[in-house]
């Protein structure tokens, strides 16, 4: 981490561009942006329709000049015009009239622990093209872990689960600094494709894309690996004869057709595990693992977790925005200069 506390609290606004929510923190007011990444353009005029909430609900419902799009794509902007665009249109006028009369306006944003070269020059290209003089980026994990009240300053090993949409991160923090990290390319996206897959093979059912939380809720009780409800109604569409029916679907074989991204996130843990110095393992025993992110709150996970580490595991209070709240305190000047640079002091 190169940027420095000082250089933050010169910042005037914060933004986390994930694949899932794209969020903006203005610096005084608070967070004033909380939206999907999603934006509705038509294709015959180049003319931009619906962004956020408007566009999310479009997804699949619309003619074939109308596409929805997302130009996030596993917390990297993978379409730097459109994000501008959608960005401005989440703003609103109000609020981009306030920033631009900021001298020198900086901006700060949140980036993946292994993000590349590339990646990172996306992000501040995006910022750039909303008026930035200078773009600061500050690693996810850290962000995440000051927000969800972690004492990551302190000469103690604190464990940070990021559950994101295309992706989570995995990472152990001491000093304010990351120890070692992980980040497994298996997210909220993948579980949803997997429970998808799984209705297409043993139901010939083609499940709306909208339709998959219902049944993730389904899947609650105990957790992922006890007795929940024995089994839930399901609408879809036939694969065969495409007409819309109805399939009750038994919540275990669902549960056994999630196990595999899940295992990959169990595997990246063990893997932070076995690269973490022995003396920071033992603090993690007593102080366990903090999940943050929308995909933290998947109904079980923290009991799976919890059974296959043997470790306390919990949720913090906001999960999904943890990682803007905590770069916006960063900001505001309400965090010790430790975190971010040892050293300085």
């Amino acid at each position: 981490m190169t940027v420095s506390l000082e250089q933050l609290r010169r910042c005037h606004f914060a933004v986390d561009l994930g694949a899932a929510r794209t969020r903006v923190y203005v610096k005084g007011v608070g967070l004033v942006v909380d939206q999907p990444s999603a934006a509705a353009v038509n294709t015959r005029t180049g003319a931009l329709i619906a962004v956020g909430e408007l566009a999310e609900k479009m997804t699949g419902r619309t003619p074939a000049y109308i596409r929805v799009v997302r130009p996030v794509s596993g917390g990297t902007v993978v379409d730097i015009e459109m994000a501008q665009r959608m960005l401005r249109h989440l703003l609103g006028d109000k609020i981009r009239r306030a920033l631009r009369r900021k001298t020198r306006l900086r901006a700060a944003a949140c980036t993946p622990h292994d993000a590349d070269p590339l990646a990172q020059r996306a992000t501040i290209e995006t910022l750039v093209g909303l008026g930035a003089r200078r773009v600061e980026l500050v690693d996810t994990l850290i962000a995440a872990a000051v927000g969800c009240g972690l004492p990551v300053e302190r000469a103690q090993g604190t464990m940070i689960v990021v559950c994101g949409a295309a992706a989570t991160q995995v990472a152990v923090l001491s000093l304010g600094s990351i120890v070692t990290a992980e980040r497994i390319p298996v997210g909220g996206e993948a579980v949803d494709h997997a429970i998808v897959q799984h209705l297409r093979h043993a139901h010939e059912l083609m499940l709306p894309s909208q339709s998959v939380r219902p049944l993730q809720l389904a899947l609650s009780g105990n957790g992922l690996t006890a007795h929940g409800p024995l089994s839930t109604e399901i609408h879809g569409r036939d694969v065969a004869t495409g007409l819309a029916r109805s399939v009750r679907v038994d919540t275990a074989a669902v549960r056994d057709a999630i196990q595999t991204p899940l295992t990959a996130v169990l595997d990246g843990i063990s893997k932070v595990l076995r690269d973490c110095p022995p003396d920071l393992v033992a603090d993690l025993a007593d102080v366990g693992i903090v999940m943050v992110g929308g995909s933290a709150l998947l109904p079980g996970l923290d009991q799976m977790l919890r059974e296959a580490t043997g470790m306390p595991v919990n949720i913090a209070e906001r999960p999904d925005v943890c990682a803007v709240q905590g770069i916006g305190a960063m900001l505001e000047g309400k965090i010790e200069p430790l975190i971010l640079d040892p050293l300085a002091a």
